[in-house]
Parts: C-alpha cells; sequence; structure tokens
C-alpha cells in the first residue's frame, strides 16, 4: 500500500481527539471536610488526568505441556489526577481529611463517620471533548473510589513564576463508560 496523505486525513475524525479537552469531576464523601466545595473547585483545578485502563488476567492451564490461555479476571489499575493548589488549600485540606478519616495518623483508626466501608468512598468522572461544539464524546465513572496517595507539594526560593501543583492517586473499585454496557 503506497503512502496517501489524504487517505490518512479521511480517517482522521474530527482531525483527532485532543488531550486537552477534558474535565475531571470530584464528588467528595460527606465524611471530608469542605467536600462540597472541594468538590466544585476540582472542576477547574484538576490539570492533568487519564482516561483509565484495564487489564483482563488470564489463567494458564496446561495440557500434555502446552499452555492454554484462558479469560481471568479484570483489574483496575489507580488513577492520578494533578491539582493546581492555591492559597485557599482547600482541596488539598479536603483530601488530607478524607484521608484522614479512613485512617488516622496517630491513632491508626478509622472514624466513627467512615464505619460502613461505603461511607469513605466517592465517586469521580473524567469526561472528553469534542473540538467540535463543545461536546462530551466519552465519559468515564469512578466507582468505590477513594485517595491513596497525596503527593508533596515542592518548596523552593529559586521557583519564582510558577504555581504549585500536586498529584493526588486514587484506588477504585472499578469505572462505567458511557460507550460500554
Amino acid at each position: 500500500m503506497a503512502f496517501n496523505v489524504a487517505e490518512f486525513r479521511s480517517n482522521l475524525v474530527g482531525d483527532g481527539a485532543r488531550p486537552n479537552l477534558f474535565s475531571v469531576s470530584l464528588t467528595f464523601p460527606l465524611i471530608a471536610t469542605n467536600g462540597v466545595v472541594a468538590g466544585e473547585k476540582t472542576t477547574f483545578m484538576a490539570k492533568a488526568a487519564q482516561l483509565p485502563g484495564a487489564s483482563m488476567g488470564t489463567v494458564p492451564v496446561y495440557y500434555f505441556g502446552r499452555e492454554l490461555k484462558f479469560a481471568g479476571n479484570r483489574t483496575f489499575p489507580d488513577w492520578t489526577i494533578q491539582i493546581i493548589n492555591d492559597e485557599d488549600f482547600v482541596i488539598r485540606n479536603s483530601l488530607e481529611n478524607w484521608m484522614n478519616k479512613i485512617n488516622s495518623h496517630e491513632g491508626n483508626l478509622r472514624d466513627k463517620d467512615a464505619v460502613r466501608t461505603l461511607d469513605y468512598t466517592s465517586e469521580a468522572t473524567v469526561s472528553q471533548y469534542s473540538k467540535i461544539g463543545g461536546k462530551a464524546i466519552k465519559q468515564y465513572s469512578f466507582v468505590g473510589l477513594f485517595p491513596i496517595d497525596i503527593a508533596p507539594i515542592d518548596l523552593d526560593w529559586g521557583s519564582n513564576d510558577t504555581i504549585e501543583e500536586y498529584s493526588v492517586t486514587f484506588a477504585y473499585q472499578y469505572w462505567n463508560t458511557n460507550t460500554t454496557s
């Protein structure tokens, strides 16, 4: 087959999806202090995220020396977002509070308001948008989400003309998408 730019372009719908046209919607659980405000603000301050992946495990079975592979269980890797920090620290404070309710720093205990499993988990959605009309063309909803890592914020006297950022990694049970059942 000969190289044909016109054929390539005709197969690239909408000139290709753009990684900068996305939003993150994070719902904080009721146990997180200032969770409603932090959730609303996350939509504006989440500057990087991923459309999630999934892996299918395999079950090897040996028969007369030959390995046969059968489909195993699906696993969902952790999900990480990058947050722009501002001087009210409302998102970071809410995330730290959420994690502290799951497991306290000093006592190594779960908060009484987060005793039941579902009380400390929540949901999030990441949406990919089209350049044409700004319509959401792909959405993933995370179920049973909770933070497992809040990255440190580097401080440096030589860091001029920058805004603080940090990443947050979440574990979750599974995701749903608007295009698969």
